[in-house]
């Protein structure tokens, strides 16, 4: 038997899907197919499907510190993932959590809105992620929309990363998917380095939780022990190839198979992106 401090432990951070695509089923899987151990902390009870959200109840602020201070106490914890945070008290207690261990990398996926629409995060949320939890974020990880959402004063995407980044995160990945472009433009912003653009081909259709999978997949990544861009460049590719494999399991968004593999990406599993 493997001494079990060997695996990696990732703190994910989010809401309950009941439809298994999105949220803290996502990072589970994500987390788990990266060779990382994942540790679910609910933050909200979602009423959702393929199709949308129809309604949430974010959990009470105190008991989402309990759960992630117990498994934080006990558990050698390398990375956390934050995801869909449910009300803005939250975002302020998770704030002072985070003050505490200020050595865990943190990849905070801002889940704004439902693929179908519905808004996960009012302005007062908003205003926490920006104000409160920036300053303690190795990652962030918006789609471009949220990332002019966060950034409301500009459409370029540079200065909304530029923005993001004086807020007090380390670096920003914004993807590309909800772009007017052919190939889909993931970009890493990183202080003082050149901006990387990992290209993917786009794939047809419509996803649940993939930008849940793709943050969960970069913090395991990262625990693991891989420099940031490594972790991203690899954390895009899993996530692509998740998207390849899709299931259309109700009526409305396909659900990625994020267990298609057990192991990061190799170079010769690459061979197929552009």
């Amino acid at each position: 038997m493997s001494d079990y401090s060997d695996v990696p432990v990732v703190l994910a951070i989010g809401g309950n899907d009941p439809s298994g695509g999105a949220g803290l089923q996502a990072d589970i899987q994500a987390i788990g197919s990266m060779g990382a151990h994942p540790a679910p902390v609910v933050t909200a009870i979602t009423v959702q499907n393929t199709t949308d959200v129809m309604g949430f109840g974010p959990l009470d602020a105190e008991l989402l510190l309990e759960q992630a201070s117990a498994v934080l106490e006990d558990m050698p914890v390398m990375a956390i993932k934050v995801g869909m945070l449910g009300s803005a008290e939250n975002a302020f207690a998770l704030a002072e959590l985070l003050e505490e261990y200020p050595e865990i990398p943190v990849v905070l996926d801002p889940v704004l809105a439902a693929g179908g629409g519905t808004p996960l995060a009012d302005v007062a949320l908003q205003e926490a992620i920006i104000d409160v939890l920036l300053p303690h974020v190795t990652l962030l990880t918006p789609n471009s929309q949220e990332a002019r959402i966060l950034v409301p004063d500009t459409e370029l995407l540079d200065e909304c990363a530029t923005a993001l980044m004086e807020a007090g995160t380390h670096h920003v990945l914004i993807t590309g998917t909800h772009e007017d472009t052919g190939p889909v433009h993931n970009r890493l912003y990183s202080p003082r380095r050149a901006i990387e653009t990992i290209t993917l081909s786009r794939l047809p259709g419509e996803f649940h939780g993939s930008g849940c999978t793709l943050a969960a997949a970069v913090a395991a990544l990262i625990a693991r022990g891989l420099p940031m861009s490594d972790a991203v460049h690899q954390g895009l590719h899993y996530t692509w190839n998740s998207l390849r494999y899709a299931h259309r399991l109700g009526s409305g968004q396909l659900i990625p198979d994020r267990l298609f593999t057990d192991a990061p990406l190799s170079g010769s599993e690459r061979h197929e992106l552009h």
